[in-house]
């Protein structure tokens, strides 16, 4: 039997994608239409036109989201004539079944490290622009941003990513915003882990790093902010798309 989407909800739930980065948004809201049953298992999702024109993102930020969700084992997709993207909610990866085993009091504990990481770490960002960096401390941070740059494999790519915000809380010469970041850097891996990894994601982030890195650099603490913020929420989004 065909399982029909609840076509009433989905003006509600799938909104014109707002932000500087429409791919963790266009994840967050796909997957969560899915979580959430308005497109149950046995379902198809409208067609890749029909969707871009609904969340207004071009064709190819919709195709990288519906890898993401293909990835995360939410849905399967099928060419030719009569094919379609399908809800399997079938977990075929270590990660998304992962994800899958997740406790909601681990989700949701999970989900509170991610409103105190945009609290913490944009605020950590802004006080180590405040500062007059010598050039070792200088040369630290460029350093810790080119081993994520550079890193090859999703594991060392991780490890780099925690070292380069680990960096930049170290720079502010606070302890405490250093607890506070290595808290919620800890916890960002172990969700990180249950999530595929996702090179459009990379990418954006790699973009944010350098931004970051450039306005600490030139003490612009404003900016230094504001790109951590931006960051955080992207972050968030995918994360709450896939394992919320």
């Amino acid at each position: 039997m065909t399982v029909s989407p609840q076509h009433d909800l989905t003006e509600a739930v799938l909104r014109p994608v707002r932000g500087h980065h429409a791919f963790e948004a266009c994840v967050e809201q796909l997957a969560t239409t899915i979580r959430l049953g308005v497109y149950p298992r046995g379902s198809t999702l409208p067609s890749e036109r029909e969707l871009a024109v609904r969340l207004n993102v071009s064709r190819a930020t919709l195709r990288e989201a519906m890898a993401a969700l293909r990835e995360a084992g939410l849905v399967e997709t099928t060419r030719g004539r009569g094919g379609g993207t399908v809800v399997t909610l079938k977990p075929r990866t270590p990660s998304a079944r992962a994800a899958a085993r997740t406790s909601a009091a681990k989700r949701q504990d999970w989900l509170d490290a991610l409103d105190f990481r945009r609290i913490v770490e944009p605020g950590a960002a802004h006080l180590a622009a405040r500062v007059d960096l010598d050039d070792s401390r200088r040369a630290q941070l460029t350093q810790a941003h080119e081993e994520v740059a550079s890193a090859s494999r999703a594991a060392d790519h991780r490890q780099a990513d925690s070292r380069f915000h680990l960096t930049v809380a170290a720079l502010t010469g606070s302890p405490r915003v250093v607890e506070a970041v290595t808290s919620v850097q800890s916890t960002l891996h172990e969700m990180l882990l249950a999530i595929p990894v996702l090179e459009a994601n990379i990418a954006h982030s790699d973009r944010q790093h350098a931004s970051l890195v450039r306005a600490i650099l030139r003490g612009d603490a404003d900016r230094a902010r504001l790109v951590m913020e931006e960051h955080c929420d992207d972050t968030a989004a995918l994360l709450r798309g896939l394992v919320g």
